[in-house]
């Protein structure tokens, strides 16, 4: 089930698997490059989250410097949570082959949102988003409504993660910050 922007031209309650990724480590790299080498790099990061989530059936909402904002219809769970993996690995590894000390961390989470445009544009507004924002997460984190809407075999790639109880890839660290609501 592809997410299509073009059906959302009015504001509506929709159910959504919500991700935030980002490059952990990005800060410190830019200071060590160009503004040029880094738009370049920032431009190729674009690109194939871009590629990889359209591609997968869901949809970039939003770039934030180095983070991304992306949903998809909370039927197709396991292709957005396998869309998420399969990026963490490309970009992990595209980032290693430039020699640059950041990699990929993604939190994922699954609510009812608020969906339409919101200053001319296509947003997600809602305390779900904010419940994915909040997770931590050291590679790739589940939120416990992320984790029950896969099947059977993708949970298997994850662990319980307490407190607060999260989801982590299987080759993710142990090493989670709480953050208090």
């Amino acid at each position: 089930m592809h997410f299509d922007p073009s059906a959302h031209a009015v504001r509506a309650e929709h159910p959504l698997v919500i991700a935030f990724t980002d490059l952990i480590g990005f800060a410190k790299q830019s200071t060590r490059v160009s503004d040029a080498e880094l738009a370049e790099h920032i431009d190729g990061y674009y690109a194939r989250v871009t590629t990889r989530i359209t591609g997968a059936g869901g949809h970039v909402v939003k770039f934030i410097g180095d983070g991304a904002l992306v949903v998809f219809h909370r039927a197709a769970a396991d292709a957005a949570v396998a869309a998420i993996l399969e990026l963490k690995h490309e970009i992990d590894e595209w980032l290693a082959e430039l020699g640059w000390d950041c990699r990929l961390t993604a939190k994922v989470h699954v609510g009812d949102v608020i969906v339409g445009p919101f200053g001319g544009k296509l947003d997600v507004i809602g305390r779900e988003v904010n419940a994915a924002a909040m997770l931590d997460s050291t590679g790739v984190a589940l939120s416990v409504p992320a984790f029950r809407a896969l099947g059977a075999d993708m949970r298997t790639r994850f662990h319980k993660h307490t407190p607060p109880v999260t989801y982590i890839r299987l080759e993710d660290p142990r090493r989670f910050r709480y953050r208090p609501a």
